[in-house]
């Protein structure tokens, strides 16, 4: 039976010969994940079990990511109960402030996801992986504590929509304006439970960052997951992160999808998603005055070096806006360091903005950046539902580094090419 790359990791995973769309299936994780927020449910769950040990130390992680530095006697609490587990069950993998980062940074930078993978995590956000190649995707604090408990996780094979890349992006358009314009195109749930598959000679054109950018905001478009085709540049990471055995899976020639979209990179714009959903994108030259009083560079999608030297590249020998906060999150400690190193904590700060340790923080609402009433925000986040950054009537426009920056250096939603 033709498969799917998706389909042909589960399979292998629920020791099958193969598997098909809307098959319900259990297979083995090769990594449960949780956070400061979803884990300590997870955590309850589990000891309602009754259960000594997890099912595997070394695969198991738990990132304090959300409200940490801890923001609140709440936060503390949750994130002592995380703590408190991790020791007691001897976990690895626990991620704590001074070691920590968002999560969906941090496990591919440690070398804790490699092709082939099967990765279940209690945050939706977790289809981040499949830039390299894994099967990941987000679930429930019960199926994350079950998980932890067995090594197991029960599955409905999602039929997929293969995306078919060309071309190569024009100076100044990133992964992140080309997830935005696939959204806007097929709807937040345009890819509801499917798995969204990007080939094609385009793909291998985008930086594995790019690619983390966009398999993150799968999720976005309702999708189980999304997966990217493993090259070269995907196996250069992961050798580089410390990962180990990498398994290349590939679509069947005749496998089936629902639908085939063909994108030629070369025709995307610079693209923002106005409020209140990641579909309700424009492109920069749509864009008329939209005055902004905070910019926010960060989080699982676009907080990584390479996006932190794009924003440089605009910011350097500038100032932002007096009306404008810009915030600048870089996305785990080693990027923090590596941004240090390179200068480019330096120019942020020369130009006016603030550079915060590695946090989710302002981009779920949760502290170090939350919106008054009225407000409008440029982010580089994924999400901008109603009240998602603080007020419920407060505005949030989701853009790349490059729009962000510009924007908060002229007080406008803007493209770089204004600042020339």
């Amino acid at each position: 039976m033709a498969m799917t790359m998706t389909q042909k990791i589960l399979a292998a995973h629920a020791g099958l010969d193969s598997v098909s769309a809307g098959q319900l299936i259990l297979a083995n994780v090769d990594l449960v994940l949780g956070n400061d927020v979803t884990s300590p449910v997870a955590i309850r769950e589990y000891n309602k079990l009754g259960q000594d040990e997890v099912f595997n130390k070394t695969k198991i992680a738990m990132v304090m990511d959300h409200f940490a530095p801890n923001k609140d006697i709440k936060a503390a609490t949750q994130c002592k109960m995380c703590r408190d587990f991790c020791d007691d069950k001897e976990i690895v993998n626990f991620f704590d402030v001074g070691s920590m980062g968002v999560e969906h940074a941090i496990l591919p930078e440690k070398g804790l996801v490699v092709s082939g993978n099967v990765v279940i995590g209690a945050d939706s956000h977790t289809c981040t992986y499949g830039a390299l190649g894994a099967f990941s995707t987000g679930v429930g604090s019960t199926d994350m504590a079950c998980g932890m408990a067995t090594g197991k996780a029960w599955f409905k094979v999602p039929s997929a929509i293969k995306f078919v890349l060309k071309g190569k992006l024009n100076k100044g358009v990133y992964g992140k304006d080309v997830i935005l314009h696939i959204i806007g195109m097929i709807g937040v749930d345009g890819a509801l439970y499917k798995s969204m598959e990007f080939t094609g000679e385009g793909v291998h054109t985008l930086s594995v960052s790019e690619r983390l950018c966009m398999a993150n905001m799968a999720i976005e478009a309702g999708a189980k997951n999304g997966i990217f085709e493993v090259d070269d540049k995907t196996l250069e990471f992961i050798k580089n992160a410390g990962g180990k055995d990498p398994v290349v899976y590939t679509a069947d020639p005749d496998a089936e999808y629902d639908e085939v979209y063909e994108i030629d990179l070369s025709t995307i714009k610079q693209t923002v998603a106005f409020p209140h959903l990641p579909e309700n994108t424009h492109t920069i030259d749509e864009i008329d005055d939209i005055k902004i009083d905070q910019v926010v560079i960060g989080s699982c999608t676009n907080g990584r070096l390479e996006d932190l030297i794009v924003a440089a590249e605009i910011l350097k020998g500038r100032k932002v806006n007096k009306r404008v906060r810009t915030i600048v999150i870089p996305a785990t400690q080693k990027i923090y360091l590596e941004a240090m190193e390179m200068g480019l904590l330096k120019i942020f700060i020369d130009a006016g903005a603030i550079v915060s340790t590695p946090t989710c923080g302002p981009c779920l609402g949760g502290h170090m950046g939350i919106l008054a009433e009225g407000e409008r925000a440029v982010a580089t986040t994924n999400r901008n539902f109603v009240g998602r950054m603080g007020h419920p009537k407060s505005e949030v426009y989701l853009a790349s580094p490059a729009v962000a920056a510009a924007s908060a250096v002229t007080g406008k939603i803007s493209s770089p090419d204004e600042l020339a």
